[in-house]
Formats: structure tokens, sequence, C-alpha cells
């Protein structure tokens, strides 16, 4: 067995899973963490229309899609299923642009969906931060104005110190008056 054969936990991949890597190669994007997306791809996913859709616009955007057509339009006009000008090819075709092009409209609107949800959730963040922001001001004010306090009170018994101080001098310096005066 191949390296490729093999599913990420190293046991081999069964049918479905191959079949579901070449039908839709490109979707192994990593599954959304946001739980407001995963809500939203979980109520999407109920409706089986957009499953289905969401299918179809998987298959259409794969590289097999591609293969595909141009194995259907080879084999068409190689083994002359029609002549020259294809009339019923044409017609196939143009339904089939009609149908992809629904399906693509369709997926656009899904995304505008997701990027809405995603919208609204951060909206909500910020204004969930914003009420946060405006709370860590009021605590922010509150203290600074107990350091000012402090500050004050600081100053206060420094003076006190200072005026302790100086009387101490000033006894001392009327101490030593008074005996050379004797």
């Amino acid at each position: 067995m191949t390296a490729s054969s093999h599913a990420s936990d190293g046991k081999p991949e069964t049918m479905g899973q191959r079949y579901h890597r070449l039908i839709r190669p490109g979707h192994a994007w990593p599954r959304p963490i946001d739980p407001a997306v995963l809500e939203h791809e979980r109520q999407r996913a109920a409706a089986r229309q957009n499953r289905v859709a969401d299918a179809i616009t998987a298959f259409s955007g794969s590289m097999l899609f591609v293969y595909v057509h141009i194995i259907w339009f080879s084999c068409w006009i190689g083994f002359g299923v029609e002549k020259y000008p294809f009339g019923l090819l044409t017609m196939i075709v143009s339904l089939e642009a009609i149908f992809l092009s629904t399906f693509v409209l369709i997926s656009q609107n899904r995304a505008d969906a997701k990027r809405q949800v995603i919208a609204n959730e951060q909206w909500r963040t910020v204004q969930e931060e914003d009420k946060q922001n405006v709370e860590l001001l009021r605590i922010s004010n509150q203290i600074l104005s107990l350091t000012q306090e402090v500050r004050e009170m600081a100053s206060a018994f420094r003076d006190q110190d200072d005026i302790a101080a100086l009387a101490k001098e000033v006894r001392a310096l009327r101490s030593s008056r008074s005996k050379a005066e004797e």
C-alpha cells in the first residue's frame, strides 16, 4: 500500500473515503472553531436541500468535474453521437450552465450568511469588550483617586515629621541658648 492510500490515523482508507477525496479533493478545509459558525453550519446541514446544494457545488468546483466534462465532450464528438453543430450537446451544456450558475449563487448566499454570522459574533464581542473597557476605566480612575489620597496623606505625614523635627531643633536651640546665657 502507498502512503496516499492510508488515512491520517495510519489506517487504510475505505472506498467511501477514497471516493470522497476524489469527488471533493479541495474540501479538506479545517473545521471552524467559532461556536457561532459551527451552530450556523449545523442548522444549515439540517435541511436536505442545503446538503444537496453543497455537494453539487463542491463537485462542480472540483477538477474531477472538469475531467468528466473533457471525457464526456470527447466521447460525444468522437463517437459521433450527433452531427455538427451539436445542437443537443449545446442544449444540454446550456441547461447545465443555468443550473450551475444557480448553485454558484446558492454557494455565494451561503458564504454571505456565514460572513454575516461571523460579523454578528464579532460585533457582540466588540460590545462586550467595550463594556469591559468602561469597567476597567472606572476601576483605573478609582485606583488613581486612591493613589492621590495616599500621596496627600504621605505628604501630610512628611510635613508633620518635618514640623516635629523643626520643633525639636527649636527646643534644642532654646536649651543651648539658655545654657549659654547662664
